[in-house]
């Protein structure tokens, strides 16, 4: 009876330990605009975590993307988010004026991704061609303390211009600056994403567009983490020719807060599910696996690094 007993005691035991040994792992995938790259990539990741992590419960999240992110994460409301380059570095040096009132020491990196591209593009009608075209214009440069409203600062300012030189200033998404041009309420629209954003796709199936150039002089008068690159001709609908503008690489990051264990699973199904990154969308095609682990302004994280190590990317 005593050994009945025993065993007994050690079964129920092992069921009420046993779920603890397996605990549900959130993940909170922070992205940005539902019309932008970042959120279809986000849902691609989200089910890739969702399938293949045990006991995952995966939420993805739709956002003002890189600094709300990067505060999320700092606030631990989320495991991975993606981020442009400069807004990572300004969160880890705390530069107020960018959104973060503080040194966001949290932050630690999974891996880069693809670039993002300077895509301006006005209304043929508008007549603007250039940037200095833009003076007494209206346009649209992202939402508040946005990745893609510091990279409006960013190239107006190389430019030599502030936006006291623009007729009106709106702080929109992308969805609602292209619906404003599509109703000659907006002339142009600054736009920091993959090649291919689903939003000017859509503005310029509907309307004449001219994709605005950003020369180089330009871009090496920002440096780093901007380089000079190019929208390739056909892009967008009635963009018969190449457009030279900047890109800013993107990054996923994540938090110190999170494990080892949960950042290396992370960071080996991104870089090794990019198939269906791809279908996702095209611009998932600029991630490149070895050069995943270089370029960040913020320390890896070790999850991250065992899985660059087991790659050969770090000695």
């Amino acid at each position: 009876m005593k050994a009945k007993l025993l065993a007994a005691v050690a079964v129920s035991v092992a069921l009420v330990s046993g779920p603890t040994a397996h605990a549900e792992q959130f993940v909170n995938v922070l992205t940005g605009g539902t019309s932008g790259v970042y959120y279809p990539l986000g849902v691609a990741i989200g089910k890739i975590y969702s399938d293949k992590i045990s006991n995952a419960k995966v939420q993805v999240q739709a956002t003002k993307a890189s600094v709300e992110n990067l505060n999320l994460l700092e606030q631990g409301r989320g495991e991975i988010a993606f981020t442009l380059g400069d807004s990572l570095k300004a969160a880890w040096e705390g530069d107020e004026e960018a959104g973060f009132k503080k040194k966001l020491s949290k932050l630690r990196t999974i891996g880069a991704i693809y670039p993002n591209y300077i895509q301006i593009v006005a209304t043929a009608e508008s007549g603007i061609k250039t940037l200095a075209d833009l003076k007494g214009k209206s346009l649209s440069v992202g939402a508040p303390k946005s990745g893609t409203e510091l990279n409006s600062r960013a190239i107006l300012k190389a430019a030599g211009m502030t936006y006291k030189d623009i007729g009106k200033v709106e702080y929109l998404p992308f969805a609602e600056s292209v619906d404003l041009m599509k109703n000659r309420q907006l002339t142009a629209t600054l736009q920091s994403a993959g090649l291919g954003v689903a939003s000017l796709k859509d503005l310029s199936n509907s309307n004449e567009i001219n994709v605005v150039s950003v020369p180089k002089e330009i871009v090496d008068k920002i440096g780093p983490p901007f380089v000079a690159a190019t929208i390739p001709a056909n892009t967008y609908k009635g963009q018969d020719k190449d457009v030279p503008t900047a890109a800013v690489v993107n990054f996923l990051v994540t938090s110190s807060a999170v494990s080892d264990d949960l950042a290396y699973q992370m960071t080996k199904l991104v870089y090794e599910s990019l198939p269906e990154l791809y279908s996702a969308h095209a611009a998932a095609h600029g991630i490149k696996l070895e050069t995943a682990a270089t370029g960040s302004p913020v320390p890896l994280h070790p999850g991250a690094i065992r899985y660059f190590k087991e790659k050969g990317l770090i000695k």
